[in-house]
C-alpha cells in the first residue's frame, strides 16, 4: 500500500513561511545594488541630455541627444586620449605579465631570493604615490621623457609588476609538479613545460592579474597629470579638465565618464567566465 504526498497549493504555502532574515538580506542587497547602479544609470542618462536638461536633474522624460558624445570627441579630441590610455594601459599589462610570470614562476618552484624577497615584493605596493612623483619627474625630464607615453608606460610597470608576480605566485604554487616532471621526461625543456604546461594551466590567474593590471593603469591620474601634456594625455587628465574656472560642462563630464568605463565593462563581461575561475583560484582544494 503505497502513501500518498499531498502537494495541494495550500500545503506548498504553508511549507512557505516567511523569514525576517532572508527578507533583511534581500532588503540589503537591493539596497547595495541600487546604490552601486542608480548613480551609474543617472551618469548615461545625463550623458544623453541636452546642455540645459544637464542641470535639470528633475526632468526625467526628455528628447535623448549624442550632442555632448559629439562635443568630446568631435571638439575635445578625446579620441587621441582614449587611444594613449588604451595603448599605455595595454604596452603596461603585457610587459608586466611576460616579465611577472617568469618572476612568479621562479620564485614559487625554486625559492628565488627565499621569503623575505616575497616580502619585498608585496612591500614596493605600500609605497604611496604621491612620495615617488617627484623622483619620477626629475628622471623623466633627466631622460627627456616628459609628455612621452613611453614614460608613463614604463612608471605603470613599475607599479603593475610587483602586483602581478604576488597575484601568480600562488597561481604557480597550485600547480602540481608532477605534470612538469612528466614534461621533463618526456624531452620538454624548463622553459618548454613552463611554457606548453604551467602557462595553459594558469590562464585563469593570468586573465585575472592582467584585467586588475589594466584597470589601474586605466584608471591611474596622479602620474598621467604630472609627467604628460597635451600629447601623452590620458582620459582621466582629459575628463578632469573639463571641470574648469568657467563652471562645470555636466553632460561633457557624464558622457567621458561613460566612454571611459566602456571599455572595461566590455572587458570584463568577455573574460568574466576566466576571471571569476581565476579569483576562486585555489580557494577550494
Amino acid at each position: 500500500m503505497s502513501a500518498t504526498i499531498s502537494t495541494s497549493p495550500r500545503s506548498v504555502a504553508a511549507g512557505r513561511r516567511f523569514d525576517p532574515a532572508m527578507a533583511a538580506s534581500h532588503v540589503i542587497l537591493i539596497v547595495a545594488c541600487l546604490a552601486i547602479l542608480l548613480p551609474v544609470v543617472w551618469t548615461a542618462r545625463t550623458s544623453l541630455t541636452s546642455r540645459n536638461l544637464a542641470y535639470d536633474p528633475g526632468t526625467i522624460i526628455f528628447q535623448p541627444t549624442l550632442e555632448n558624445y559629439a562635443k568630446i570627441f568631435g571638439h575635445d579630441n578625446f579620441q587621441k586620449y582614449f587611444w594613449n590610455s588604451l595603448w599605455i594601459g595595454l604596452a603596461s599589462t603585457i610587459v608586466s605579465l611576460a616579465i611577472g610570470s617568469l618572476a612568479a614562476y621562479s620564485i614559487a618552484r625554486f625559492r628565488t631570493g627565499g621569503q623575505a624577497f616575497s616580502l619585498t615584493v608585496l612591500g614596493t605596493q605600500m609605497l604611496p604615490p604621491v612620495a615617488l612623483v617627484i623622483p619620477f619627474y626629475l628622471l623623466a625630464q633627466r631622460l627627456d621623457l616628459l609628455d612621452h607615453g613611453l614614460a608613463l608606460a614604463t612608471v605603470y610597470l613599475s607599479f603593475n609588476l610587483p602586483f602581478v608576480v604576488w597575484i601568480l605566485i600562488g597561481f604557480f604554487q597550485g600547480i602540481p609538479r608532477e605534470l612538469e616532471e612528466a614534461a621533463l621526461v618526456d624531452g620538454a625543456g624548463r622553459f618548454g613545460a613552463f611554457w606548453q604546461i604551467v602557462l595553459p594551466l594558469s590562464l585563469p590567474g593570468l586573465l585575472a592579474a592582467g584585467v586588475f593590471s589594466f584597470v589601474l593603469s586605466w584608471n591611474e591620474f596622479l602620474f598621467a597629470l604630472v609627467l604628460t601634456g597635451r600629447n601623452a594625455k590620458t582620459l582621466p587628465v582629459a575628463l578632469a579638465g573639463l571641470m574648469t574656472s568657467q563652471g562645470n560642462q555636466i553632460g561633457a563630464i557624464c558622457a567621458a565618464t561613460i566612454a571611459m568605463m566602456t571599455p572595461i565593462v566590455v572587458l570584463t563581461w568577455v573574460i568574466q567566465r576566466f576571471l571569476v575561475r581565476g579569483l576562486t583560484f585555489g580557494a577550494v582544494k
